[in-house]
Order: C-alpha cells, then structure tokens, then sequence
C-alpha cells in the first residue's frame, strides 16, 4: 500500500506539472514528456493496487495480454500492410516508406527478445537487453508525442485571428495535391468563419518551387484559394520557402512588413500540427496552429517522419540516452 500511494502522490505531482507547463505555453516538446511521465506513474499505481484488489489484477493482466499481442504480432503486420500501400499510391521517397521500415524492424526486436532474451550466453542476453532497452525508449517517446499531440490538435483555436499562415506541400504538376488540398479548404473554413464574425483575416499561402513542379506552391494554392470564392486581395502569397521552418518565419517576415501584428494562425496537416508549433516556438513565432484531416493510410508514415525529425531537433539529449541505454546492459553483464 506504501508503494501505492508513493506513485499515487508523484503521479497527481507530474499531472500538476504537466498542466501548469501546458497552460503557460502549450508549445513546448517538453509538456508530451510530462504527460508520458503521468501515464507511466499511473499504470504503476494501477499495478501495485491490483495486488490487492482482484478484478482490477484480472482486467490488467487481459491488458497486458492485449498489449503484448498488439505490440508483437497486429502492429508488426499493420505497419507493413501499410508500408506496402503507400509503395503503392505515393512517390517512392524514403519519407513515405517509413511505416514498412518500422514494421520489420519491430519483427525484428520482438524476434531477438523471443529468440536471444533469454541466452545464458552473457553477450547475447546483454545485446538483446540493448535492443530492448532501446526500444522502450523510443516506445516511451512516441506515445508521448502520440498523446500529447492528439490533445494539442483538438486545443481551442483563438478568435479574432488577423492572419492565417498556410503551409505548403508538393504539387501534382501545377495543381495542389490532396494533401496541400485539405489545407486550404482548412483555411478556406476558417477566413469565413472569421470573415462572419469580423474583419476578415489575410491568408499566407506560403511556398516555393520544388523539384517536378511547373510552379511556384504559393501560385498553385493562391489559385485554389480564389477558386473557392476568397478574394484575391485577401491572399498573400510568399514564394520562396522550402521548409516548415521557412513557411513560418518567412510569412511572419511577409505580415510585420505589412503592419500585421496580431493573431496569426498557422494551417497544416493533422499529423504535422505540433511539429509546427513547436518549430514557430522555437523561432519565438506568437502562432496557434491548426490541422487539417489527413487520409488515414497516410498517417503511420508521416507521423514517424514527424517523430523523427522532432528527435532530431533534440539530437544530443537523444544520442546521450541512446549510448546510455546501450552501454548500460554490457556493463552489467561483464562487470
């Protein structure tokens, strides 16, 4: 019971720090981390009550049995199966086989476990300690980011927006791509809603020109934009950006030198929506961003790329625990 109500106690202590840190600034990386550490405290709580209390044993222990199957055998498959439609239906660029590469990867670590793990061999028990240690890091963290992002996609977006920034994506030839669609049909949304309740807002369509496309991403969805019916004095577009981190500090750039100053709300994919704003924090950017659906078979590949390249922009933290949670098994076992 003692051991219970230690983690009762940090739990509601690290839920208090994740929503005092989320309120102050509901941007920061950090906040998905709290909220993991929440969850984590938790199911420890959970665990060491069900010593106690029968039913709840039972329905953790059918969990867990849920969880291993899922983690061992359904995502492995799932994550392939969708690795092999976007071959099928998207570019074959790294970025969009992500979901194939973390299937068979997965394979692989829950082979070495149920292979290696229990070896009385000493370099083979710690190497797969290596790879299992390694893998509920990366586990943790994503779960976090999981989490944390759903809750941040579905925070309230301001009112009385004076801007709206949207985010480029690839073309089909000069035409918007279904993805870079959704976006601006997003925007489209939200200007109107604006535009009812006051001065309508100026919309940032922001984007260069990348490689295969016979325009400029701005043109293309300028163009789009004043199909569904936005005047065009209302659009603004900005041509040169190539990145997430150009889109926004480039528009931002566009509006002060324009006299805008007050809220701006940045428009992209539902899956990218936090990446983004972490990103427009870092560059000490005043914007809320906002997501657009995405369709479903997409989602495993971008969210891993969005994962990805949130670690990297935390690459030495990263590489620190990486070394750590690999030495560390070796040492034990050799020492």
């Amino acid at each position: 019971m003692v051991i219970g109500a230690v983690f009762a106690v940090t739990a509601v202590l690290a839920l208090a720090v994740f929503v005092v840190r989320a309120v102050r600034e509901p941007r920061r990386l950090s906040n998905a981390v709290w909220l993991g550490i929440t969850l984590v405290l938790a199911l420890l709580f959970l665990v060491t009550t069900a010593q106690d209390v029968p039913w709840l044993g039972g329905v953790l222990r059918v969990v867990l049995i849920g969880a291993l199957i899922t983690v061992s055998v359904v995502l492995p498959v799932a994550l392939i199966v969708n690795g092999v439609l976007m071959w099928q239906r998207e570019r074959r660029r790294p970025a969009n086989l992500l979901s194939l590469g973390a299937g068979i990867g997965l394979a692989v670590v829950v082979t070495i476990f149920v292979v290696a793990g229990p070896s009385p061999v000493r370099w083979i028990s710690a190497a797969a300690s290596s790879v299992l240690l390694l893998f509920a890091y990366v586990a943790f963290l994503m779960g976090c980011l999981l989490s944390y992002a759903f809750i941040y996609d579905h925070l309230a977006m301001p009112r009385d927006v004076e801007a709206i920034v949207v985010a480029g994506a690839g073309l089909s030839g000069a035409k918007v791509s279904p993805l870079l669609a959704a976006r601006l049909d997003k925007a489209a949304r939200l200007y109107r809603r604006q535009a009812r309740a006051g001065e309508p807002p100026t919309v940032v369509v922001s984007g260069g020109q990348g490689p295969g496309e016979s325009t400029t991403e701005a043109a293309a969805m300028r163009d789009y934009l004043v199909d569904e019916g936005l005047p065009e004095d209302r659009i603004l577009p900005e041509d040169k950006a190539t990145s997430t981190e150009e889109n926004l500090r480039f528009s931002a750039d566009l509006l002060r030198a324009r006299g805008k100053t007050g809220k701006v709300v940045a428009v992209t994919n539902s899956y990218h929506v936090f990446r983004t704003a972490v990103t427009a924090r870092r560059l000490h950017l005043d914007m809320a961003v906002v997501g657009a659906p995405t369709t479903a078979y997409y989602l495993p590949s971008a969210f891993l790329r969005e994962f990805v390249a949130l670690l990297a922009h935390y690459r030495r933290t990263n590489i620190a625990a990486i070394a750590a949670l690999t030495v560390v098994p070796w040492v034990l076992a050799f020492v």
